[in-house]
């Protein structure tokens, strides 16, 4: 009876919190909106101060060259399985940029990763140091470590590949050392207990829980790199991106071509997504995803 009547009297207290929570949360929500109402507004003014006034006119023809490409592309459209049979060995050289990428990066953060996981790493002391550099790795955007690289060492798949990996070696060492947090300790402790030295714990004890993980990540994170490494072509880093920027670059008469190039790209990613997705899924759940 005192249980039933103490709940009774919290009954009005209870929804009172409740209201007051549902307001503040309302209250938040409209203040995040209009900031980026603001901020909207505000990023579309100096885009038009910056064009000289034509970047708002110029919206509703946003449009236009995506019907230009299509509209060619349909008007030649016996000679797209030609122009795709061209611009294949180009999108094989960024798969392969891509994955050379991926796996110089993923490698090295494994390594980065095992030095910078609190309670794992040999030198507790340089773990800061570790994940600071991490930071630092992906803290810059691709094309613009692969444009130093292109000035250092000329334009080619070489700059992309480097500047891939590097980033790839940041954002994956991230997510790898958090991972490793949730390792168990016990394999590791017992190897310890049989005199194993610090590599033999991390490539016995740890690596074999978190492998899994690692190649799921690593997966997902190649799907991201094909995107990369399309994207610096536009800057001379070579592959189909290359390409891609040259048919665009001279403009009617050659969006054939592009939209051949734009439809490689959307194919590629899909089954890239789908079989990666699939292996990802069988790996963290034992059976692939419908």
């Amino acid at each position: 009876m005192a249980l039933a009547e103490a709940g009774q009297q919290g009954g009005p207290d209870i929804q009172a919190a409740y209201m007051a929570m549902t307001r503040q949360k309302r209250l938040m929500s409209g203040i995040i909106l209009a900031v980026f109402i603001v901020l909207m507004v505000g990023g579309f003014l100096i885009a038009q101060e910056r064009n000289a006034g034509d970047f708002l006119p110029g919206l509703p023809k946003v449009l236009e060259f995506p019907g230009d490409v299509v509209a060619e592309a349909w008007q030649n459209r016996a000679q797209l399985p030609g122009f795709l049979a061209q611009y294949t060995p180009s999108l094989i050289e960024t798969i392969n940029i891509a994955a050379v990428s991926t796996l110089i990066g993923g490698l090295a953060a494994i390594f980065l990763s095992l030095f910078a996981t609190r309670g794992l790493a040999k030198y507790p002391r340089f773990v800061p140091v570790v994940r600071r550099t991490m930071d630092f790795l992906r803290a810059f955007p691709e094309i613009v470590i692969a444009l130093v690289l292109i000035f250092i060492l000329g334009g080619g798949p070489i700059p992309a590949m480097i500047a891939i990996a590097l980033h790839t070696a940041g954002a994956l060492g991230k997510l790898f050392s958090e991972i490793n947090e949730n390792a168990s300790l016990g394999p590791i402790e017992g190897l310890e207990s049989v005199g194993a030295n610090w590599s033999q714990r991390m490539l016995l004890g740890v690596i074999p829980q978190v492998a899994p993980n690692y190649l799921s990540y690593a997966l997902l994170r190649f799907e991201i790199n094909i995107r990369a490494s399309a994207i610096l072509g536009f800057v001379g880093a070579g592959g189909i991106g290359y390409d891609l920027r040259n048919t665009i670059t001279f403009g009617m008469g050659k969006f054939d071509e592009a939209a051949s190039i734009f439809i490689l790209l959307f194919v590629t990613i899909v089954i890239v997504d789908q079989l990666s997705s699939r292996v990802r899924d069988r790996l963290t759940h034992g059976k692939p995803s419908a």
